[in-house]
């Protein structure tokens, strides 16, 4: 499905609920119960989420924001101001303005799950930049889709994925992504990738676990997600917020425990949990510069660049295609 108004257009490429309800049963039927992050984003979730950005705990969006602020003009003039930019999960808009006033593309095309923080994002876009082409493109990004082509125009394509939501795949996942966009990019594209670095685990923990409970709450706003959306019967006073860095994976791990023998209720089939039993439902896999542009040269892409903030809490990364 697809509309357009003015020099915005949008197009939903999510598959019916069924595939949702289908993806969540399979995820709570595994020895290891577990969850997609993407979960997390209904309406609530956004509002939650853009809560945690601004915790005082919560380093990595103000660090990204500060080094796109300050390194925004460098990026432009390798990224080249004619390109199509395709921006993957289009949350906090301040980094993407930052590169948007010096980049100038002729395309922009931001691709995200939630609906209403997608169309609202563009729509703010569109009317700070009234001479680019926005797109919107609803589609859940963790698996292959096909872009719209017409709308892309002919110049370069760069692949924009901020916030270190790369950290959310495994690195075998994250070498699988970018091998499946090297060729949508086409021979000469290239990425703009914010990763997350490794560190202190007293940092990393703080993160996650917030002295407020925001974060907390956006964990558990997941069972609450698919209590509205597939009519499950999820206690979500049963359950408590679990993270902890895993420095053997070089991971957050993210998940929901349960308090207590319990029985739920989901499309007309029970879901049995022990004490103590978990969901996982995410990961957030920090790197090292190095070990990323490892991971990246194995996906078929050649780093160029890298930029960190001075305390090297977090980096953006610059890949070409050759």
């Amino acid at each position: 499905m697809a509309h357009a108004s003015g020099h915005l257009a949008f197009h939903d490429l999510l598959p019916p609920q069924q595939s949702m309800l289908d993806e969540v049963w399979a995820g709570l039927s595994k020895p290891q119960k577990e969850l997609s992050p993407k979960l997390f984003y209904d309406a609530r979730g956004c509002e939650l989420f853009e809560a945690i950005c601004g915790l005082p705990e919560y380093y990595p969006t103000r660090t990204e924001v500060s080094i796109m602020r300050a390194h925004a003009p460098a990026m432009a003039r390798l990224l080249g101001r004619d390109c199509a930019l395709i921006e993957i999960g289009c949350g906090n808009s301040d980094k993407t303005r930052a590169l948007l006033a010096e980049l100038e593309p002729d395309v922009f095309v931001a691709v995200d799950i939630a609906r209403e923080q997608l169309e609202a994002s563009c729509r703010v876009i569109a009317k700070a930049f009234p001479q680019m082409q926005v797109v919107a493109l609803r589609a859940d990004f963790a698996h292959a889709f096909e872009l719209p082509r017409a709308d892309l125009g002919s110049g370069r394509r760069v692949l924009y994925f901020p916030g270190s939501t790369i950290g959310n795949f495994t690195p075998a996942e994250a070498r699988e992504f970018l091998a499946r966009w090297a060729p949508l990019l086409g021979a000469g594209g290239a990425a703009l990738i914010g990763v997350d670095l490794k560190k202190d685990p007293a940092i990393l923990n703080a993160a996650y676990n917030d002295a407020q409970g925001v974060t907390a709450e956006f964990n558990l706003n997941v069972l609450r997600h698919i209590n509205a959306e597939l009519g499950a019967n999820f206690d979500l006073a049963g359950f408590r917020h679990d993270a902890r860095y895993v420095e053997a994976t070089g991971r957050i791990e993210m998940h929901l425990v349960s308090l207590k023998a319990q029985r739920v209720a989901l499309a007309g089939r029970m879901l049995e949990f022990r004490p103590g039993e978990t969901i996982h439902t995410e990961n957030s896999c920090k790197y090292e510069i190095a070990e990323f542009q490892a991971l990246g040269k194995a996906a078929g892409f050649e780093a160029r660049a890298c930029w960190t903030d001075d305390d090297r809490l977090f980096s953006v990364h610059y890949f070409s295609l050759p």
